[in-house]
């Protein structure tokens, strides 16, 4: 695994709002058009074995903490433990999410975080990439079958011939492209779609509605469980108020504790990281993350007794992960993300930052293999 320089595409701006990429520049530089990461065949072939290796083991943790009622470890609630255990044992099917992974082409991948419920960067990866990819015509392939299992997914999402509702907040681009993109693959999956504004929904006697009082029978939001649950609106959500997607199950693995777990369960794993619910626990650097923070907000290295500790607005309850700063490529921290689709390996995206921990703003790199 290497970063090497490409000859950027002439007009790779316009190509790029033309495919409905608009937030291409967001903090100045996201996406990066003149490098890319080259991995070989055999590494996409661990990635792939890795990813599909840590979705069997966080499904067999959200199948222990439901038999064993762990949601106190999360910090979940009543309600949101009685939505997910309902989810999970009724077999609600999963759409998409996203583990980030250290990789450095040597080492086996680790796991940093599931990114479970409410993942973004998803059409950076899908399809911008590829388009990229294309256009350049470079020699050798991308690890990249996200659209085609996406569509897949939505024909096997199990919620019948209603109407699948998509709703996110449409005054941030990154969360509309995103949720359009899934849209469309869902419409090309031959479902009835529409979309309609987080703020429009309505709901009464415990079920949700649109503006012209039609039944939302089936939903996919991006907007996260426990943000939903907080809300008063959220308060109202019951067994049968909808198909959600993602399924209330997805909170338990969207949570960090769920880290913790994994390593109770699966101690010395080589895809994992140690983690413990209590500060002292993992020996050397520590990285100390709350359970429902996101986007890199509020990750503390605790090194010495010295807290170094990213911006934002979560507090705890923490859990504590032994500290591997993720592989520097000249001068760039790069983590992989590599993309769940109903459960199954379906490809990677690159980010990289001048820091070891990756943020909203964080450069998304292209990659291929050879």
């Amino acid at each position: 695994m290497r970063r090497v320089r490409v000859d950027g595409r002439p007009g790779w701006r316009q190509r790029q709002e033309e495919l409905g990429f608009t937030f291409h520049s967001v903090g100045g530089r996201y996406w990066v058009e003149d490098f890319a990461y080259e991995l070989s065949a055999a590494e996409v072939d661990v990635l792939e074995s890795a990813s599909n290796e840590l979705e069997r083991i966080c499904l067999e943790a959200v199948e222990r903490v439901v038999a064993e009622s762990l949601f106190a470890r999360l910090n979940i609630d009543a309600h949101g433990a009685a939505l997910a255990t309902k989810s999970w044992r009724a077999r609600q099917r999963n759409v998409v999410g996203r583990f980030d992974l250290h990789f450095d082409g040597s080492a086996p991948p680790r796991l940093y975080e599931y990114n479970a419920d409410t993942p973004t960067a998803l059409f950076e990866a899908a399809v911008v990439q590829w388009h990229w990819f294309e256009e350049l015509k470079i020699r050798g392939d991308q690890f990249n079958s996200i659209h085609e299992r996406l569509i897949e997914a939505w024909k096997a999402c199990g919620v019948g011939r209603e109407t699948l509702y998509f709703t996110c907040d449409p005054d941030s681009d990154e969360d509309l492209v995103t949720t359009e993109y899934l849209r469309d693959t869902c419409t090309q999956a031959g479902r009835t779609t529409d979309f309609i504004a987080l703020g429009d929904i309505g709901l009464d006697g415990g079920r949700l509605f649109d503006l012209q009082s039609r039944r939302i029978a089936a939903l996919f939001k991006l907007y996260p469980w426990e943000w939903l649950l907080q809300d008063d609106f959220g308060k109202l959500i019951g067994d049968d108020t909808a198909t959600f997607f993602e399924p209330a199950w997805k909170m338990i693995l969207s949570n960090k504790g769920i880290l913790a777990i994994l390593w109770e369960m699966f101690p010395g794993h080589p895809n994992l990281l140690p983690a413990s619910f209590e500060p002292g626990r993992i020996e050397g650097t520590v990285v100390r993350k709350p359970l429902l923070s996101r986007e890199g907000a509020n990750v503390a290295v605790e090194r010495d007794g010295a807290i170094v500790e990213s911006d934002g607005p979560y507090r705890g309850p923490y859990v504590y992960q032994s500290a591997l700063p993720p592989p520097v490529f000249d001068g760039n921290h790069a983590v992989v993300g590599s993309w769940m689709v109903a459960s199954q390996s379906a490809g990677i995206g690159i980010r990289e930052d001048d820091t070891p921990v990756t943020l909203n703003t964080s450069r998304f790199v292209p990659h291929y293999f050879r």
